[in-house]
Formats: structure tokens, sequence, C-alpha cells
């Protein structure tokens, strides 16, 4: 039974239809949205229009940007003979709030996964091997989640990589701050056992 008009209806379906948000809170949106300002809304809409339309892939390091090659690719000041590897451009987000690292990124947007049908070829790996060819690279860092998927694409890239005589190396994983030991993983605990640093 529909509770709502049509075009409310439709719109929840649509927030529904993004990652993370589920029928109630596709509701409340559709309702924030109906009781905005007009001109509010349109800015809105102009503004997921244009971010469509003109964001596109550095042509780099493959982040998401909104010019040919990112800020962080541009900068000269940054190490350019230091890449880290990262799953998507949120975790680069991740690390540059950090405001420590000073090489630069590749984005592989996903992580090798055979069990979802996500292969090498589904991933930007070609990408990061032209660069390893025609750039002057020191170190890579694969920056990849511990996930089962992520560990994957670590493995895979490691042996792609050290031929080239690159060193290759991976961020360490452990127990987060504030974490309690008796709730982590085993796994987890191992690798901040193997990953300790004298004191």
């Amino acid at each position: 039974m529909e509770y709502y008009s049509s075009h409310i209806t439709k719109l929840i379906e649509q927030f529904a239809h993004l990652p993370g948000i589920g029928a109630k809170s596709a509701q409340r949106l559709a309702f924030h949205i109906i009781n905005m300002p007009r001109e509010q809304v349109k800015t809105l809409t102009d503004t997921i229009s244009q971010a469509r339309e003109n964001v596109r892939y550095c042509k780099i390091c493959c982040t998401l940007t909104d010019q040919e090659i990112c800020p962080i690719c541009a900068n000269d000041r940054r190490d350019h003979t230091t890449i880290m590897v990262v799953e998507n451009t949120r975790d680069l987000a991740a690390y540059e709030k950090t405001g420590k690292y000073e090489g630069v990124y590749h984005v592989l947007h996903g992580a090798i996964s055979p069990m979802l049908g996500i292969g090498p070829d589904d991933i930007r790996l070609k990408e990061l091997m032209q660069r390893l060819q025609t750039e002057d690279i020191r170190e890579v860092i694969i920056a990849t989640n511990s996930s089962l998927e992520g560990e994957t694409t670590a493995m895979y890239l490691s042996k792609l990589i050290k031929p080239a005589g690159i060193r290759v190396s991976r961020i360490a994983s452990g127990v987060p701050v504030g974490g309690d030991l008796e709730y982590i993983d085993e796994v987890t605990l191992l690798r901040a056992l193997d990953g300790r640093t004298e004191l």
C-alpha cells in the first residue's frame, strides 16, 4: 500500500539506492529535502550534477579530481619517488588528514577479489605499472585494507613490483588506539606482535 505520493516514493527509493542508507534514513532524507527552501534544493541538485559532470580520474594517480592532474601530483614539494598504493580516494583522504605522509599516491579503485570476480584487469594496476616504468620510483608502500581482498592485492602487487628492483613495503596493522585486547581478533593481535617496535 502506498503511503505517500509517487514523487515522495520515488525520492525515497532513490535515496535508498545509496550505500549505507536504509529505508528509514532514505525516508528522513526525502522529507528533509522536501522541507528545505527551494534555493537550497536547487543548489544541492546543481552541485551533484556539476560534480558528476566535471570530476574525473587524475591522469597520473587515478584519484578523483576536477583537474587533469590532481593537486597532490601537481605539487613539486611532494616526494615523487615514493608512491603509496591505496584502494580508493577515501583511503587517500584518510592519510592526507594525518599530515605526515609527503609522497604521492596511486588509487586502485578496488581490490582483487576472486570471489567477486574482480581480477587485476578490473582495477587500476596497469596504470601503476606504467608509472613505475616511466618515473623514477624508489619505494612503493602498499596501503590496502587488512581484508582478504586487500591482502591478496598486496601480495599480487609485491610479486609484480619486486623484480623491477623497487623497494616494496606494507603498512603495519594491529591494535587500534583505545582498543581493548580482549575484543580484538587473533589475526590482528598477531599482526600487532609481528609489527612491534623497540621502545
